[in-house]
């Protein structure tokens, strides 16, 4: 399929903290970010809650796709297709460990959005040739726990190779460095710490669509 959103893309992924043990909560602050999402168009939220349990996971999905229905904000889910599907979400975001592209395009709707992280120009090819709608590259920034970063200058080199497939950066964007990303060539950006804060989120919106 041919996915097209309005540019640039503002991507936000959940901060992955939700368990069984604090699910109320926890849930009611990732409804609560989303809410904000939406109200300043971010175009992409991805639940990246791998804690949770596939029943509360498809609950707080479900929860998530009522708050977004009828907005421009689309719902992904991490690595779960079949709760995506279940829960009435957009699509689903692959990690390396997560079935290929191919295999989710073969298998569920038409319409379904599939993400996918990549770290390499290759693995960047591979998803636009193998199925995906769009791909999140980084490190591009430093950022805690995600290795060294590649650089602008490396995200450049990406954009140019596969051309009009979108790419998403990610890794230590905020609203300091944001526009420089979408400089390089990227279709946008992502990011956790930067877009879970309501206040920084709707810095960063104002700032790129403004």
């Amino acid at each position: 399929m041919t996915f097209r959103i309005e540019k640039p893309i503002i991507y936000l992924i959940t901060k992955g903290e939700a368990t069984e043990a604090n699910f109320a909560a926890a849930g009611r602050q990732i409804l609560d970010i989303v809410q904000v999402a939406v109200d300043e168009g971010v175009s992409l939220v991805q639940l990246r809650e791998k804690q949770l349990s596939a029943r509360s996971l498809c609950e707080l999905t479900a929860a998530v796709v009522e708050i977004t229905r009828g907005s421009a904000t689309r719902v992904l889910v991490n690595d779960r297709a079949d709760i995506a599907v279940a829960a009435g979400a957009d699509g689903v975001h692959l990690t390396a460990n997560s079935l290929p592209a191919q295999v989710i395009r073969k298998s569920f709707p038409r319409d379904f959005l599939v993400g996918v992280s990549t770290h390499s120009i290759n693995e960047a090819v591979d998803a636009a040739n193998g199925g995906a709608d769009l791909a999140v590259f980084g490190p591009v920034f430093e950022s805690p726990g995600k290795g060294d970063p590649s650089g602008l200058a490396a995200l450049s080199a990406v954009c140019t190779e596969v051309g009009s497939f979108p790419i998403i950066g990610l890794g230590g964007i905020d609203l300091a460095n944001c526009e420089s990303v979408l400089a390089a060539g990227a279709s946008g950006i992502a990011a956790i710490r930067a877009l879970n804060d309501s206040v920084a989120l709707r810095s960063v919106a104002k700032k790129l669509r403004r």
